[in-house]
């Protein structure tokens, strides 16, 4: 079982920076097993992946409308990952989730993800 909670959210200018944290307690498997990535969704909008990084950190992937922007990393040692976002705009408003696959199986699709964090909010003004 994994439990997954986000912070960092909050409202800034565009232009502005947040940096977004995903903490998760694990009993069983190790966080350190387990790709993490970030979701948003947008008011209005379906929920869309933004980033990834694998169980080690050997890889990361942002979808292109971020990239540049934003950089995710993670802490096995805190249990934790990271989403630095810099510069922010406004179409970034939303609701933020994290999430954690199997380690391997962590990709943009939304149905390989297995726990889920109740979401930090995220609001841009322009």
């Amino acid at each position: 079982q994994l439990r997954l909670a986000e912070s960092g959210g909050g409202l800034v200018e565009a232009g502005g920076s947040l940096r977004l944290s995903c903490a998760a307690s694990a009993s069983g498997r190790a966080f350190s097993n387990y790709d993490v990535a970030w979701f948003r969704q947008a008011p209005g909008r379906e929920r869309e992946f933004v980033s990834v990084i694998s169980y080690n950190a050997d890889r990361a992937d942002y979808i292109d409308s971020v990239k540049g922007r934003f950089t995710i990393s993670r802490d096995n040692l805190k249990n934790t990952v990271y989403l630095q976002m810099t510069p922010l705009r406004s179409e970034d408003t939303g609701d933020y989730y994290c999430a954690a696959a199997t380690a391997g199986l962590g990709v943009r699709n939304s149905i390989s993800y297995d726990y889920w964090g109740q979401g930090t909010q995220v609001t841009v003004s322009s």
